[in-house]
């Protein structure tokens, strides 16, 4: 499976690092393929090392203003012009997504692959892996969408809440007929 993770690009502390190591070994020893934003730096960093370290493959795709932080040594990696183009080319590379710990650009692409679920223009598997409660507030938030009927489809078809990585894996593989 083609796994799509938008997180941060930003060096952090261990609460946030030791999960996203975690999943990304579990991906690599499943036989999975990272597809990210390419960067060769932070969170980015320490989820295709481990994805590689533990046999998986690594599709990136930057951006023509990042392409300096590139991670060399990807089995592929593609520059997109823009961030609008980056996000389609993500989308497009993947056959699912796990959103995980990340700022605004993170978010900016969680919302798109939900508002593209939620109007029927994909129908991937998207998995909120809210590591050490960093997303408890969003998931409040789309609850509450939900429950006033803001979203047109129930909230358990846009996105599933993981709280631990191999919840997050499992979910995938299952979704995708992957036992």
């Amino acid at each position: 499976m083609r796994i799509c993770v938008f997180l941060s690009a930003a060096d952090l502390d261990d609460r946030y690092t030791r999960p996203a190591r975690e999943f990304a070994e579990l991906l690599g020893k499943g036989g999975h393929t990272l597809v990210w934003g390419g960067s060769d730096s932070g969170l980015m960093k320490v989820v295709a090392d481990g994805v590689q370290e533990s046999g998986g493959r690594l599709c990136g795709v930057s951006v023509t203003f990042l392409a300096a932080k590139a991670r060399p040594g990807a089995d592929e990696m593609v520059i997109a012009k823009d961030l609008a183009e980056r996000k389609r080319l993500l989308l497009e590379k993947a056959d699912a997504v796990v959103v995980m710990v990340g700022g605004t650009g993170t978010l900016d692409e969680a919302t798109e692959i939900l508002e593209l679920k939620k109007h029927g223009h994909t129908d991937k598997p998207v998995v909120l892996l809210n590591t050490a409660g960093f997303y408890d507030g969003l998931k409040t938030q789309f609850r509450r969408m939900d429950d006033e009927g803001f979203l047109p489809r129930p909230l358990t078809d846009l996105v599933f809440f993981a709280e631990e990585p191999v919840g997050a894996l499992a979910y995938l593989e299952e979704s995708q007929g992957i036992s």
